[in-house]
């Protein structure tokens, strides 16, 4: 695919919900609009001095991937076995309803954990799940039965990365589209027919990161923005076309994470193992650098934007050395506040307050504000190691690590 400029100004952009998902959902890697920011939540600003209170737990496999929350069901890929499996529990009781198996023969080179890294992705009445050996399956939500499936890397001739893939899969009207990496064939990413699997469209000398790509609307255009490898792209999301490119991220064993953040007319990108952060302006011809600077180096996780402001872990989950939440203004880069000290963490934002999941099973709650950090809540839910993404859904939080699943009440009653 050639480059080529935007056609107008980008003036305003938003990153719209998925297609059919209703109020106190969690379709899709960081929620309905891919921000990890939910507006339709209502959660109590204190907890007991025992913590939230724990609705259901399930024994669960191996994997990275957090849970996709949809209507009655509670959808997580993970790996018992030899078989990745889709299982949808009870969104009340935790049981499981329905399990899809599809046998894995994925090796881990770094890390111990065999099993799926991604999100799986509720469009309708089905579920797009990705493996770590990098195979798409598309199941039917209310039962599990199998639609189609592909085996991108086998296709396309991608490698499978240093943990494997572990892009999430977007979905943008009848195609689904993944970050697969198939850089010898011009399919860094690809788009794949909803209802047959078969492909739509392929674009992109790119080889594959772990984050996710979202779909935006900038000045009445759709743009697919996905940071890869080493750049990030904009294409038509139903064509392939590409937008712009500009280069993000470097060789080496860096890997590049966090989903990009639209606010207006910019974005926000960040990674960590020195290359820090990116504030772009999306203008007419081209993608300037406003600036780019170390003052957020995050490994994984997605920063939160809230009344212009940015909040974010600096840090890896794999040093063991402590992150900082900073909270700063990313037009000038002043910081409004940062408190340093924390457990790596991920980050949900619900109204007024932010979720912040330490990877060592604490959970702690504050005041979305500039005035400076303020603690509401903290509480242990797990012990072990709490990496995956959590998800909130109707008040309740899921949150698992290396064996469980658990469910806690976070609502306001």
């Amino acid at each position: 695919m050639h480059c080529r400029s935007f056609a107008a100004i980008a003036l305003l952009a938003t990153v719209l919900p998925i297609h059919g998902a209703v109020a106190g959902d969690w379709p899709q890697i960081m929620g309905p609009h891919r921000n990890g920011i939910t507006n339709n939540e209502r959660l109590a600003e204190q907890w007991p001095k025992s913590g939230p209170p724990k609705l259901w737990e399930a024994k669960i496999g191996s994997g990275f991937a957090g849970v996709a929350v949809s209507g009655d069901k509670v959808v997580l890929f993970h790996r018992e076995g030899d078989d990745d499996k889709l299982t949808a529990f009870n969104r009340e009781t935790g049981e499981r309803v329905w399990t899809a198996k599809f046998p894995s023969t994925f090796q881990p080179q770094i890390v111990e954990d065999d099993g799926p890294r991604a999100v799986p992705t509720i469009q309708g009445d089905a579920v797009y799940a990705y493996s770590a050996q990098g195979k798409l399956y598309c199941v039917e939500l209310q039962s599990g039965t199998e639609r189609w499936q592909r085996n991108t890397h086998q296709d396309f001739r991608a490698d499978g990365g240093y943990f494997g893939a572990g892009s999430a899969p977007v979905v943008e009207g009848s195609l689904v589209i993944v970050n697969v990496g198939g850089d010898k064939m011009k399919a860094g990413i690809v788009a794949f027919d909803t209802a047959t699997g078969k492909t739509v469209w392929s674009a992109g000398n790119d080889q594959a990161s772990y984050a996710a790509p979202i779909v935006t609307t900038i000045s009445e255009t759709r743009h697919l923005l996905c940071v890869t490898r080493l750049n990030f792209v904009s294409l038509d999301p139903l064509t392939g076309k590409e937008h712009f490119r500009t280069p993000f991220g470097q060789r080496g064993p860096t890997v590049n994470a966090a989903i990009p953040v639209v606010m207006g007319n910019h974005a926000l990108l960040t990674a960590s193992y020195g290359i820090g952060a990116e504030w772009l302006e999306l203008g007419v011809d081209k993608v300037n650098v406003a600036w780019e600077d170390t003052l957020l180096s995050s490994q994984y996780t997605t920063p939160i934007i809230h009344d212009g402001a940015v909040y974010g872990i600096d840090g890896r989950q794999d040093s063991g050395a402590p992150s900082t939440l900073k909270c700063f203004d990313p037009e000038t880069k002043k910081v409004h506040w940062s408190k340093p000290g924390l457990k790596y963490s991920t980050l949900i934002a619900a109204g007024p307050v932010l979720l912040m999941m330490q990877t060592d099973g604490v959970l702690k709650m504050a005041r979305l504000t500039t005035d400076g950090y303020e603690q509401l809540g903290s509480a242990s839910l797990l012990t072990g190691t709490t990496r995956a993404l959590p998800a909130l859904a109707d008040g309740r939080f899921y949150v698992r690590n290396e064996k469980n699943l658990i469910c806690v009440d976070l609502a306001a009653h």
